[in-house]
């Protein structure tokens, strides 16, 4: 016995409750794959109802049908048909149809998705301006010029993606920014 060194012996490999026998794949939630085609349809029946008037409609089909289990390409098509969904609404009709959708069954793991949106939205802008900031001069040297955040199609997007986080996070609460930070699956 005095030849056994206690110091070395794994005793998480003993205890049954030990993060070392737990098996991680059981925290991540199942999702069922989606295939870009799948992808792409959803996304023309979005737009047909957007260009039908119905903006809610687009907008609570874009949200209640996110492809988690997609690939890469098929989960970016769904994040620019929602992006441009939310471009299409204006900012006056915003509160009321979160609020509609919030008083809904599932409304709040609704606007939760829409949060996931707006973050990968928010992520993804790229502000006009940016890719440009040297500018050659005749003499030689080159311009370092300012970016321009506010203007263009870069500041014009994440304007309209911090309206629509405002007003979500007014009708929804903090804490739906807490479960998509939590939230294992992406969109």
């Amino acid at each position: 016995m005095s030849q056994l060194n206690w110091r070395t012996i794994n005793i998480d490999a003993l205890d049954p409750d030990s993060p070392a026998n737990f098996d991680m794949a059981t925290m991540a939630p199942t999702v069922v794959p989606v295939s870009t085609p799948d992808v792409q349809t959803l996304a023309g029946q979005v737009r047909q109802l957007l260009r039908g008037g119905d903006s809610e409609g687009a907008l609570r089909g874009a949200l209640e049908n996110a492809p988690y289990g997609a690939d890469q390409q098929g989960k970016d098509i769904h994040s620019a048909t929602v992006i441009e969904v939310l471009q299409s609404i204006r900012q006056s009709e915003m509160s009321p149809i979160l609020s509609r959708i919030y008083q809904s069954e599932g409304g709040s793991e609704v606007l939760d998705t829409l949060m996931k949106y707006l973050y990968k939205g928010m992520a993804s802008v790229q502000p006009s301006g940016s890719k440009q900031n040297l500018t050659p001069q005749p003499t030689g040297f080159s311009q370092v010029s300012g970016r321009n955040f506010g203007a263009g199609d870069g500041g014009q997007s994440m304007s309209v993606l911090l309206s629509w986080h405002e007003k979500t996070v007014e009708i929804a609460g903090l804490g739906s920014i807490a479960r998509v930070m939590a939230d294992r699956r992406t969109v």
